[in-house]
């Protein structure tokens, strides 16, 4: 799944943001803008996916779709959030076709601080200064 999620980030970092992008185990320790998605897979298993973008990332995002070169708190937050929405539901279009296909929720905003929640897989993706975190979680419930 961890797979996936990290192609359609790199698919977005190209696709959208125009630029490349490398990735590397572990997680940011930049602040970030913190989003999280619920998952829940046809085999009964929910996870929960945070994309963590560092502000700079998310700056350039609100540039790229609402023009906006110095956006407030709030339009940052909106930006994560679609963020969130873009990449884990074009990593549920790319499940559908090679590996367990899931639904996904709608996303919310945790926080902007550094990524301190508990994780089972992370990894961080690189676009030239900027980071961002992609952990998964398996919940219970």
């Amino acid at each position: 799944m961890l797979t996936t999620i990290i192609e359609a980030t790199q698919n977005f970092c190209t696709h959208q943001i125009r630029s490349t992008s490398k990735v590397q185990d572990g997680i940011s320790k930049k602040r970030t803008l913190i989003a999280y998605i619920d998952i829940d897979t046809k085999e009964k298993k929910k996870y929960r996916v945070y994309v963590a973008c560092d502000e700079n990332f998310i700056q350039k995002v609100s540039t790229l779709f609402l023009e906006e070169d110095e956006s407030d708190e709030e339009t940052l937050v909106d930006m994560a959030l679609e963020t969130a929405n873009l990449i884990v539901g074009s990593a549920k279009v790319l499940a559908e076709e090679s590996e367990n296909p899931y639904t996904i929720k709608t996303p919310y905003f945790e926080k902007i601080g550094l990524f301190d929640f508990e994780y089972d897989q992370a990894k961080v993706v690189i676009v030239g200064d900027d980071e961002l975190t992609i952990a998964i979680k398996e919940s219970n419930g």
